[in-house]
């Protein structure tokens, strides 16, 4: 191109050897404080192998080696676990009666081997309540890289992408630029640098904001590391970034890949892994199976993600919003619960740059005529979405609880059912697709794809459940925190069994008698000055007291967690119940969060058990069992979920001989129904017998066997 001065080719060199070097500085500075975190990472996991061999005996190493080894002579001399092997010297070891140089060297290859698949899939647990000097330093190193925020990944592929494109370049232009210049005039390599000229120039038209982006994770990556009780404090409140980035920069935690792609089949999981995933517009790094299950609904199209709670389904779905309006999408639509509207629209605000819109409340109509006007996101409720008129250009359509709709008779099942008809794409989130019954997953399914089931139809035994999670494959995926998020800390269920009082004993007679089925769930706390579970419930909340802990109380009865609330001494949040706003609803947990020491938050398990994050707590007591075991499930989800710290102790009370004892026996009936249909995407392994039992049927059925039960035992002499 003849325009191209010498002047102003050397010009364009200077500028874009300045921002190629401003890349290469980002990369250098990045790849520093990875290898740090590598570095500071061993020592933790060398110590973790070494507990995990020391507790394995020396007879597993028959497993790697076939069975051709003698471990005898081993285990008579003392050297009972692998650990014990793999540190002994070649002359210990062979200096033993019985054990010839190849037992030895069969025995320390298998315990090498093993110490080196342990170290490879071990997972760093952070423990907070034990700050030593090896853990302290890997958080210190770690937050550098937390601090840089979700635009570091986005700045590192962008300087990749620079070097890749300038270096080359400028050599080749580089003739332009000096005497050389007129030995090229009519050749080849005239129009080849004269296109390398034109190439810089296009990728400077940016310089500005690609400077600015790449100054800025430099300039992050290289503040000063932290004070180790800074990073300790930083490591409580956002936890979940400090593991995501331990398994995204290290492989700490390696997971199964199937189970990480929900068990689908490999053709789809390879169409899955080739979708690209386009993330301008978002400001969270993914984890690799929250990756996956966002391509896989930008793959299928309409979809269920049916992860377990606290698996971070809402990041995935704002991954495919942020993708589908940086590549055109003008319209989307979110329905929630009420009571997880703010945490909506909070998480859409921080998690990318997409514009959300409330739609709800008083202001909803102007917020939806800006919708209209601007596009972006919106977000409105159950109870608000048939109030909408349907939007012609509506690219997505994301349903939250998806499990709400699941009676297709009902007012809001019948709009999400009109939304789906007009959404070029739909993913519903729930992590209890069914609760009782096979049909309610059906109905979910139907909203996707209609008609769908025609020629499947559950039947009883392994080969329904088989049949019914592999015709649910294209559209379902699900994966399970066991096998995908291996940093969390541990979960201990206890169940609190009280023998009523002479109070509650007496109160539960007169339930029964009036047959209340509910009267007789709650009887336990009517007396509450003679009440032996709330007595227990006090004795567990002064233990929290004790050390600090914050503590979740979840029933289903308003009165019994105003009675909880007036018999504890301690600093108490809530109640939680469903006609508080979510405004209301999200400054009570915001409050219980930011609380210093022990609080107590009080809930209705329906309403703080879905879509809120209370990670803050680490104790959970349920005051009576749930009819439905999702409720249970979920309710414990929202503190044993990614970003949890301390090791969670559920706290179930529970009454022997009375309505909670039948209702456990029911209830692991539908537990197990639901591990036969919903608990894998498509995985091959038995199931039980499918069973289905309404709520009203089932509070009948106990009513009636505990009038039965107490007349025979009244007839015999007997107590309750």
């Amino acid at each position: 191109m003849e325009s191209w001065s010498a002047g102003d080719v050397r010009s364009l060199l200077r500028r874009a050897a300045r921002l190629l070097g401003d890349a290469r500085g980002l990369i250098t500075e990045h790849d520093k404080a990875v290898a740090e975190v590598r570095s500071a990472l061993e020592p933790l996991r060398g110590r973790y192998v070494r507990a995990e061999l020391a507790a394995t005996p020396v007879s597993r190493l028959k497993d790697i080696t076939g069975g051709r080894v003698r471990l005898g002579a081993l285990e008579e001399a003392g050297y009972t676990t692998v650990l014990s092997v793999l540190d002994a010297t070649p002359y210990e070891l062979q200096k033993l009666p019985g054990v010839g140089p190849e037992t030895r060297w069969r025995a320390q290859r298998a315990a090498q081997r093993m110490a080196r698949a342990m170290k490879e899939s071990s997972a760093a647990y952070i423990d907070v309540d034990h700050r030593d000097a090896e853990t302290t330093r890997l958080l210190i190193v770690l937050h550098r890289l937390v601090a840089a925020g979700p635009d570091l990944p986005r700045a590192r592929r962008t300087a990749e992408t620079l070097v890749q494109r300038l270096d080359q370049l400028i050599h080749t232009a580089r003739p332009l630029s000096n005497w050389l210049r007129r030995l090229l005039s009519g050749s080849r390599r005239r129009a080849l640098a004269e296109q390398a000229a034109e190439r810089i120039a296009a990728t400077l038209a940016e310089e500005t904001e690609t400077r600015l982006l790449i100054a800025q994770a430099t300039t992050d990556l290289l503040r000063p590391l932290p004070e180790g009780t800074l990073a300790w404090i930083d490591f409580e409140i956002r936890a979940a970034d400090y593991y995501n980035l331990l398994a995204q920069l290290s492989a700490l935690a390696p997971t199964d890949r199937a189970a990480a792609e929900g068990h689908v089949s490999e053709e789809l999981a390879e169409r899955v892994r080739e979708q690209e995933l386009d993330d301008a517009l978002r400001r969270v790094s993914l984890r690799g199976y929250q990756a996956f299950g966002a391509r896989f609904a930008l793959v299928q199209r309409r979809v269920i993600i049916g992860d377990e709670m606290g698996l971070g389904k809402t990041i995935q779905a704002i991954a495919v919003l942020a993708h589908l309006h940086a590549n055109g999408t003008t319209h989307s639509l979110v329905v929630c619960p009420a009571s997880v509207l703010i945490n909506w629209l909070r998480e859409i605000e921080t998690r990318s740059s997409l514009r959300p819109y409330r739609l709800h409340g008083d202001d909803r109509s102007l917020a939806q005529a800006a919708w209209l006007e601007r596009g972006g996101v919106a977000v409105t409720t159950f109870d608000g979405l048939h109030r909408l008129d349907t939007v012609p250009e509506l690219g997505m359509l994301v349903v939250d609880e998806a499990h709400y709709a699941k009676n297709p008779e009902t007012r809001r099942s019948k709009a999400v059912a009109r939304w789906c008809g007009v959404a070029g794409r739909v993913l519903f989130m729930t992590g209890t697709p069914m609760e009782n019954r096979v049909e309610e997953f059906r109905t979910l399914v139907d909203y996707l794809q209609p008609g769908w089931f025609s020629k499947v139809k559950p039947g009883d035994g392994v080969d329904g459940a088989h049949a019914f999670r592999r015709a649910v494959a294209p559209v379902y995926l699900r994966r399970n925190q066991k096998d995908v998020v291996t940093e969390l800390p541990e979960l201990v269920h206890v169940d609190e069994w009280e023998e009523f009082s002479a109070a509650d004993t007496a109160a539960y007679r007169a339930a029964v008698e009036s047959g209340s089925f509910m009267a007789m769930r709650r009887a336990a706390f009517a007396v509450p000055e003679q009440s032996a579970k709330l007595g227990r419930l006090r004795e567990l909340v002064e233990e929290a007291a004790r050390t600090g802990l914050k503590v979740i109380v979840f029933s289903y009865f308003r009165d019994v967690l105003t009675t909880v609330g007036e018999a504890i001494d301690s600093p108490i949040h809530g109640p939680l119940w469903g006609d508080l706003s979510p405004e209301r609803r999200q400054g009570v947990v915001d409050a219980f969060t930011a609380a210093r020491g022990h609080a107590v938050l009080l809930a209705q398990i329906q309403t703080g058990g879905v879509g809120l994050n209370l990670q803050a707590a680490s104790v959970v007591i349920i005051c009576e069992p749930q009819i439905k075991p999702t409720v249970e499930s979920q309710a414990v989800a929202r503190a044993h979920r990614m970003g949890q710290v301390r090791k969670v102790e559920v706290h179930r009370l529970l009454t022997p001989d009375s309505v909670d004892e039948r209702l456990l026996r029911i209830v692991h009936a539908k537990a197990e129904l639901f591990d036969a249909y919903a608990r894998r995407s498509h995985l091959a392994e038995s199931a039980p017998d499918a069973i289905d039992i309404s709520d009203e049927a089932l509070a009948e059925r106990i009513v009636m066997e505990e009038r039965e039960r107490l007349a025979a035992a009244t007839g015999t002499g007997q107590s309750a």
